[in-house]
């Protein structure tokens, strides 16, 4: 495939995918226009989320009023910028009845002073000038979750740069699992063990788009699981067949066909790649499923037998599935910001657990090698993710 044609085709694909088919499935999903800005908010701040947006709101006050007197602004972190117009110092309060909820105190004339406070919803009074003077109302809000879900237009960018991402996955797939395939048909077994996990690894990336087509999925990647006859079933093949016949020390047959296959199946991905419908929500369940399953399997050492290529393939499950949520981290924070940090404490704590156990040539230990600690750590990180995981369709208005 040619890399040059995919990163400049990518958008137009994407974008080809809305207009005939995938426009159908954006628009089910009635997409809200955009609130109108509020009262001496800035515009950006009515379209965010409470929990993540800081509403800018600038206000002059001299010593018998304010201007604007009365303010709307949503729920959640404000920042004001108070102006004196007068010429003495000044004050400006923010009064839950008699309570003084937040304030800024002796502003010199000419001067601007910022107050950063979180509000709940309600109406509150404000001081404008003197403290005689009439107070002015502050109305708070509550924040409507529906104007900051993202569009369909929204949605299009960071579907476009996954699939180019998934593109380049898949080029290093079909390079690195020829020169696997040749490995192993020139009896190199040596080389053959050590390009297993760096052409799987391409594999593990791709995991959360594998329902995108089943037959090479499992063609390619399935366990013995997976079959009547297990390790002896006919039609157990790709990498984990070949991990099997490499690793195990037992009954590997004659491996060349089982490499061609694996070399010919993945040619055949990339192929037929660039004619997948891809839409954000079965995406994002993709990344969650393999959380969800996949890499706990990892974490217990039993996805790999043989090889021990389970982090190396636990870390690339990882990134691929991070990919995903970097690309929609925006869109993800506006809505719900939590979630977002959630996400990424996440992410760290799985990245800086794994990195342990990384050798010094870029491999990775066996699972068998985690401490009871580290792995206790990475199954509650990986569950938590999994979790969060799952509430990024319905914070993204995709379920």
């Amino acid at each position: 495939m040619n890399k040059s044609r995919i990163i400049l085709g990518g958008v137009a694909i994407i974008a080809l995918m809305v207009a005939v088919g995938g426009a159908t499935y954006f628009m089910a999903r009635h997409p809200v226009a955009s609130a109108p800005p509020a009262a001496g908010a800035s515009p950006a701040a009515s379209t965010q989320g409470a929990q993540s947006a800081t509403a800018a709101v600038n206000v002059n006050v001299t010593a018998s009023a304010c201007d604007p007197n009365e303010l709307t602004v949503p729920a959640g972190r404000v920042t004001f910028s108070i102006h004196n117009q007068g010429s003495r110092a000044l004050e400006w309060e923010i009064l839950n009845g008699v309570m003084v909820v937040d304030e800024r105190e002796n502003i010199a004339p000419g001067f601007s002073a910022k107050l950063t406070t979180r509000l709940e919803p309600g109406d509150y009074d404000i001081t404008c000038g003197l403290l005689s003077s009439p107070k002015g109302r502050l109305h708070v809000a509550a924040f409507d979750a529906a104007s900051a879900k993202p569009s369909q237009i929204d949605l299009i960018g960071p579907l476009a740069e996954y699939r180019v991402y998934a593109s380049y996955e898949i080029d290093a797939l079909v390079d690195d699992a020829k020169r696997f395939a040749d490995a192993v048909k020139s009896g190199d077994l040596d080389a053959a063990r050590a390009l297993f996990p760096v052409a799987h690894a391409h594999y593990a990336r791709l995991a959360p788009i594998a329902r995108l087509f089943p037959d090479l999925d499992r063609a390619i990647d399935s366990s013995a699981s997976e079959h009547d006859k297990k390790e002896a079933d006919p039609g157990f093949t790709g990498f984990h067949r070949l991990e099997w016949g490499l690793f195990a020390g037992s009954d590997s047959g004659n491996l060349d066909p089982l490499a061609d296959k694996l070399a010919a199946d993945v040619v055949a991905l990339q192929n037929r790649f660039e004619d997948f419908a891809m839409n954000p929500e079965p995406t994002i369940a993709g990344a969650a499923d393999v959380i969800g399953k996949t890499a706990l399997g990892r974490i217990s050492g039993e996805a790999d037998r043989g090889s021990g290529a389970d982090l190396s393939d636990l870390q690339a499950n990882v990134e691929g599935v991070k990919k995903i949520v970097d690309l929609f981290r925006p869109l993800i924070a506006r809505v719900d910001n939590p979630l977002s940090l959630a996400l990424a404490e996440d992410f760290s704590t799985i990245d800086a657990t794994l990195a342990k156990y990384r050798t010094a040539d870029g491999a990775y230990k066996p699972a068998a090698h985690l401490s009871a600690d580290d792995r206790a750590a990475l199954q509650n990180a990986t569950k938590k993710l999994a979790g969060e995981l799952a509430r990024v369709r319905g914070a993204l208005g995709l379920s």
